[in-house]
């Protein structure tokens, strides 16, 4: 007859050194991340088209024009820029850097609101900071791959946020008619030159 005292009882916990505690929370943090991102693209994927009105501001970026339709045929898109997608690929494209944007870009790298560093909620509608911004979090999950090695997090904020940062929060960038104060939300899309197209030689 065996002993049921012994499998009834508790087993002994885990015992973790702690200075091996903010490793092992930190990889946590990491994978829990990356799994809450993978399962919203999943979502996204999984899930139904939007009716036309609702999704119709996520199919093209504002005032880019649309891409061809040869421009992203045969296996796969050309690019994997997010201005070079068009219809359904840019909508879940967009709602995946939002949650990147929503979620780890402005915890940390937001800043305060100023006349200096304007910024504005509703940056999806315009079209140079959706690009600097999907530019940004392309490098962002190359560089903090595993694979990119331990300096890849140094180069990616060398190398491509401040540089970012400088351009998406300049008086003169993509925000400069929006939110200057958080207590006075704005959002104005400023007008850009308007292409000339068969101009006279």
């Amino acid at each position: 007859m065996s002993d049921t005292s012994t499998a009834a009882t508790d087993p002994e916990p885990l015992r973790v050194p702690d200075g091996d505690l903010d490793d092992l929370a930190s990889t946590l943090a990491k994978t829990m991340a990356e799994v809450r991102q993978q399962g919203v693209i999943l979502d996204r994927l999984g899930s139904e088209p939007a009716p036309a009105s609702a999704s119709a501001e996520l199919l093209s970026p504002v005032g880019v024009p649309a891409a061809p339709a040869d421009f992203a045929q045969g296996d796969g898109p050309a690019s994997v820029f997010v201005l070079a997608l068009g219809g359904e690929a840019y909508a879940i494209e967009i709602a995946a850097l939002s949650d990147w944007v929503h979620y780890l870009f402005l915890p940390v790298y937001g800043r305060e609101i100023s006349t200096s560093r304007p910024w504005c909620a509703q940056w999806h509608e315009h079209p140079e900071a959706v690009a600097r911004l999907h530019a940004l979090w392309l490098a962002w999950q190359q560089l903090t791959d595993a694979e990119a090695g331990l300096s890849g997090p140094s180069t990616w904020h060398r190398d491509h946020l401040d540089q970012a940062l400088v351009h998406l929060r300049a008086p003169d960038g993509p925000f400069a008619a929006c939110t200057t104060s958080a207590t006075r939300p704005n959002h104005r899309v400023l007008a850009t030159p308007a292409p000339q197209f068969g101009l006279a030689a």
